[in-house]
Order: structure tokens, then C-alpha cells, then sequence
């Protein structure tokens, strides 16, 4: 993601170096090997994509935590996820007048799916949970083993809690860390 590419759309806003420095790390994390090899997300445009929005909604969700003081960094972390889809989408060749409405389209994705998730979160049952992951991060694949469901969820509880755990004025000025993906299953005893 080029400097200059920010510096047009977000000129002069002052939480754009650190949504951006958040969206480096929501990226990193979405991309680790192990999601595709143990945990089975496709390794698709797809696969890759949804791993992208459970992060983002991963963070989003601790960051309204910060209240009104995160409102313009939330704003500006999804402005920062539509460029650059709109960027990726131009580069595959899709052609001006198709780019508006997929964008339409990912926008209404990541709310869906940040809802679902929190939903999931908050709910006290594990399924809700595990039923979201199974409908979007696997929703182009079979479904995925117990054991792969029980690792992700679980993946996903730890996640929130070490963000929740983070420091809200870290996180601010864009520092993030995620916990490390499981490098093996759960037992299918589970």
C-alpha cells in the first residue's frame, strides 16, 4: 500500500498513519500460512478475504471500547479497507463502472459479518459463533471438521481477549498485536 495512494484520498487527516499501520497488521495476520494449511480457509480470493473482515471486525470491535475518542480512527481503519479494495479490484481489471457497486457490496459485507461475529462473541452459546465462521469463513468450501471449527473459535475467543487486553492509546496511535495462529488442531474428542 503506496504512501501516495493514501496521501489523495486522506490528506490531512490526522489518524491516518495509524489506521494505516493497523490495516499493515489486520493484513499480516489475515495472510499467516497456518489459516490455510491446518485450519483449512481457502486459499482464495474468497478465503482471503473473509480472514480479512473477521480481523478487521476483530479490531473494530475492541477499538469501540475507546468510545467517541476512536470514532474518526474507526472511520478512517474502513476507508482505508474500501481503497483498497477499490485499489485491488482496478488492478485485477475490473472496469470503472463495476468498481462502485462491488464496493457497495464488500462495505455491506464487512457490517454483516461484523454483526455475525459480534453476535457470536456476545452470545453465550459457542454455536452462534461457530455457525458465522461456518458460513463465512467456509462458506465456499465443505463445511469444516469439528475440530477445525472448535481450533478457529476458540482462535477467535483468544483473539478478542488479547485485544481487549491491549492498551487503548497503543492501539491509537496504531500499534496492534494479534495472538499467534494454532499450529494444530483441537482434539476431535471435543
Amino acid at each position: 500500500m503506496a504512501r501516495s495512494y493514501f496521501g489523495r484520498i486522506f490528506s490531512g487527516n490526522r489518524v491516518e498513519e495509524p489506521a494505516r499501520a493497523l490495516y499493515e497488521q489486520v493484513i499480516l495476520q489475515s495472510r499467516r500460512e497456518p489459516f490455510y494449511t491446518i485450519l483449512g480457509v481457502p486459499d482464495t480470493t474468497d478465503g482471503r478475504f473473509e480472514l480479512l473482515l473477521l480481523h478487521l471486525a476483530l479490531l473494530m470491535r475492541r477499538l469501540r471500547q475507546e468510545g467517541e475518542a476512536a470514532a474518526e480512527l474507526r472511520q478512517t481503519l474502513f476507508d482505508t479497507l474500501i481503497f483498497d479494495m477499490d485499489q485491488t479490484l482496478r488492478a485485477s481489471g475490473v472496469g470503472d463502472l463495476k468498481v462502485g457497486p462491488k464496493l457497495k457490496v464488500m462495505g455491506e459485507a464487512y457490517y454483516g459479518r461484523s454483526k455475525a461475529y459480534d453476535d457470536g462473541l456476545n452470545s453465550l452459546e459457542r454455536g452462534e459463533l461457530r455457525a458465522a465462521l461456518t458460513r463465512n469463513l467456509y462458506g465456499t468450501t465443505s463445511a469444516p471438521s469439528p475440530a477445525v471449527l472448535e481450533t478457529i473459535a476458540d482462535y477467535v475467543y483468544g483473539a478478542m481477549r488479547h485485544l481487549n487486553n491491549q492498551n487503548g492509546s497503543d492501539l491509537m496511535a496504531g500499534k496492534v498485536e494479534f495472538v499467534p495462529v494454532p499450529e494444530a488442531l483441537k482434539s476431535e474428542d471435543r
